[in-house]
């Protein structure tokens, strides 16, 4: 039997081994990644109406960790969000086993709650540069915190860069949201050979989810048909069902701070995320 000699190697990585302040909760959350290589896809209206749908009427405890420094999260929900929570920046940090939990801030939906606003996640993406095993710094600080929720939605800054790659190693599936231009979906094709990277090297079980196309104009039947047709051939079963149309509640929602069953519950944009909610949980 192998043994532990006082001032050994293994003794004193014992004494280094961080100590969890977060005491475990009953639930195994599933991880979901929601990413884009380009901005302006509906990548962050993805995020939280999601987050809302799945807590107002899928019955999950959800989290939305606000990865991107523009803190786009907490401006669409700040009519929402309550006082409280720490900052992001020190969780990655911090080496002593904090949790993200320990600074989540409660938001008005009764079982949903977000990472604070965080302009620090600017220098964190450099400091992670020089840091040993960067890639796996979320991971370890969502290992409690999944379970204390059902669904945590993480909402990656509009680039491949360490903040990203934390999030696609921490989490179970990625989505991928995408307007249905030649740009956008230039930057999908960037973003799933990063997707496959990141699998083949560090998180062999991430699973991409699919692609869901947004912003879509009902009223180019012609050029969207064409386009629905060039991402069938090219994506599959990968490509969602439900797409979420161009809509002028969602955009005054995020103006007013709320989220779109908060602001217009009726609304054909409310309706399609809802959808695209119990999509996700039939697939994962």
């Amino acid at each position: 039997m192998r043994m532990t000699l006082p001032g050994s190697f293994d003794a004193f990585k014992a004494k280094q081994k961080p100590t969890k302040n977060l005491e475990k909760g009953d639930r195994k959350a599933t991880a979901i990644a929601i990413a884009a290589q380009k901005g302006g896809v509906g990548k962050t209206t993805t995020s939280v109406s999601l987050g809302a749908a799945l807590a107002r009427y899928c019955d999950k405890k959800v989290l939305i960790v606000d990865l991107d420094p523009q803190a786009h999260v907490n401006i669409a929900l700040r009519d929402m969000v309550e006082m409280g929570g720490g900052a992001l920046s020190d969780v990655f940090a911090d080496q002593t086993g904090m949790e993200v939990d320990e600074i989540a801030t409660h938001t008005k939906i009764e079982d949903l709650r977000i990472t604070p606003m965080d302009p620090g996640l600017l220098q964190t993406e450099d400091r992670l540069a020089a840091r040993m095993g960067k890639e796996m710094v979320l991971k370890r600080a969502l290992e409690v915190t999944r379970t204390h929720y059902d669904v945590i939605i993480l909402d990656c800054p509009p680039n491949v860069g360490n903040l990203t790659i934390n999030a696609l190693v921490a989490c179970d599936h990625v989505l991928i949201p995408s307007s249905a231009t030649a740009l956008a979906m230039a930057g999908v094709s960037g973003l799933m050979t990063t997707v496959h990277e990141v699998q083949e090297q560090l998180n062999p079980e991430l699973n991409v989810l699919g692609m869901v196309l947004t912003q879509v104009d009902g009223r180019n039947s012609t050029t969207n048909k064409a386009i629905l047709e060039l991402l069938q051939d090219s994506w599959g079963e990968l490509l969602m069902p439900v797409q979420i149309g161009v809509s002028n509640s969602l955009a005054r929602a995020q103006l007013a701070g709320q989220d779109i069953y908060a602001y217009d519950s009726n609304c054909r944009g409310a309706e399609q995320y809802r959808a695209l909610a119990e999509c996700l949980l039939e697939r994962v």
